[in-house]
């Protein structure tokens, strides 16, 4: 019987906020808003932490995760998902939530999946989102994505793309981290070399479009925040104590 894992890779070393998935934000480090937001998502039948760190192993235990410990040289997320899956061959459709999103909407992971069991054409799935401020179009933090009339990502980049040669023409869109992969997708994108686009752009899933891959984007409204800096915590923070 084939199934739906959802794969959190949480790694300690991030360059920008170290230790971020141990952070307590109202008690509950980060990695736990994310395992909690991933265990409500109906159609996945297995939720693992991927993690290189004894301590972050230790704390997903202590709150009940099912969790992998992997290997410290991984280059990035989808690698360190491609040695758990390699465990479990009954993985049919394997989805990569990052670690640092605790207000992940179970919405846009329930869409990431029924998309990549449904396209046939799709290598990988994921979702966007229009962009709604003029800042954040020149905020290198939150990811663009240009799409072609079926959907299919054309380019993804942490520049503003398309650039406005003409003005209040072109859509823009941010790209919201998950990615679901088909079993055999995930195991052949990670056995390319990187690019040089993705080296310079720090941007896995531009090695797929480098290798002829098809990646589905859908188009949902999506307000939240990832984790990448302290001021990124903060407003999370103040989020959670507001509520």
């Amino acid at each position: 019987m084939s199934k739906t894992a959802i794969i959190i890779p949480a790694r300690y070393n991030s360059k920008r906020l170290q230790g971020k998935p141990l952070i307590k934000v109202c008690e509950k480090p980060i990695i736990q808003w994310v395992w909690e937001r991933a265990i409500k998502v109906k159609t996945a039948d297995n939720i693992i932490i991927a993690t290189d760190n004894q301590e972050i192993y230790d704390c997903a235990k202590s709150f009940g995760a099912e969790v992998e410990m992997t290997s410290e040289n991984h280059k990035c997320g989808s690698d360190r998902i491609v040695e758990v899956a390699k465990k479990y061959t009954d993985f049919e459709y394997i989805i990569n939530l990052q670690g640092d999103e605790p207000m992940i909407n179970t919405d846009c992971v329930e869409e990431v999946i029924k998309q990549i069991k449904e396209d046939n054409n799709a290598d990988i799935s994921t979702i966007i989102s229009p962009i709604g401020k003029e800042e954040d179009l020149e905020d290198p933090n939150m990811v663009k994505c240009v799409i072609d009339k079926n959907g299919y990502a054309l380019y993804f980049s942490r520049s503003k793309i398309p650039y406005e040669r003409n003005y209040d023409i072109a859509k823009f869109y941010k790209h919201i981290g998950i990615y679901g992969y088909k079993r055999e997708s995930l195991f052949k994108m990670t056995k390319f070399p990187q690019p040089e686009i993705e080296k310079a752009e720090s941007l896995e899933q531009l090695r797929a479009l480098y290798n002829g891959m098809k990646i589905k984007t859908s188009v949902m409204e999506y307000n939240s925040i990832g984790i990448d800096t302290i001021e990124d915590l903060n407003e999370f923070r103040k989020l959670v104590e507001n509520k």
